[in-house]
């Protein structure tokens, strides 16, 4: 076998002695005492003997009972600290909760304001205009006015109709009355050479002009009277 290291000893000692209390050395002293318990000669030696193992091992006992106390109360920390973590687990998943919900309230709360800025905003801009009820009245009158300018236009249409067709009457008459004239200014030529040769001579153009002209007269005043009746 190789040389043991002293690192080696050392951890061994550690291990065997637990906390550092000297249990390895108790160990090791009451197994002396029960070497030397075992060779005693005397009944006075063997009886100091045995006190020292009684001592020694009450202490090793009060030493392990310590050491399980102490393995108990580690044991209830554990538990404890265990406890105190899922606490805080807790407590920060509360807290991203809140803050994702104090988020969500900041967003609603950014979007009431906006809302608010917008509806002051068209407060101020329906403000400048007049109310619903006298727009209503305005359109009403307005509606009123543009019914009675549409039968304004209906009846100015059907005067300007009638006028076109008195107007083509007119110019029906006046061709024929040209027509007429022109007729007896042919027809007057051979009345003039009549009378020359002693016949009985006709009434002259202008007569039958005039009598033209008054009839024409007599048109226009049955076409202005029917006019002016209407425009009445």
């Amino acid at each position: 076998m190789g040389a043991v290291t002293d690192d080696e000893v050392i951890r061994k000692r550690l291990l065997i002695d637990g906390d550092g209390a000297g249990d390895d050395r108790r160990i090791n002293l009451l197994v002396k005492s029960f070497i030397k318990w075992c060779n005693s000669g005397s009944q006075e030696e063997g009886y100091s003997q045995y006190q020292r193992m009684l001592s020694t091992l009450s202490q090793c006992e009060f030493s392990m009972g310590k050491t399980l106390l102490v393995y108990d109360m580690n044991l209830r920390e554990m538990e404890n600290y265990e406890k105190i973590y899922k606490e805080i687990e807790c407590s920060i998943a509360g807290a991203h909760e809140k803050i994702a919900e104090c988020k969500k309230q900041i967003l609603q709360a950014k979007r009431i304001r906006k809302n608010r800025q917008e509806y002051d905003a068209l407060a101020k801009v329906i403000q400048h205009h007049p109310d619903r009820h006298e727009t209503l009245k305005e359109l009403e009158a307005l509606g009123k006015e543009l019914e009675h300018l549409s039968h304004i236009k209906e009846s100015v249409e059907d005067k300007l109709e009638l006028r076109r067709k008195q107007f083509h009457v007119l110019l029906s008459t006046i061709h024929e009355l040209q027509q007429t004239l022109e007729s007896s200014v042919s027809s007057e030529q051979p009345t003039t050479t009549s009378c020359r040769r002693g016949k009985k001579a006709r009434p002259p153009a202008w007569t039958q002009t005039r009598s033209h002209s008054q009839a024409c007269g007599l048109l226009l005043q049955s076409l202005r009277w029917p006019a002016a009746r209407l425009g009445g």
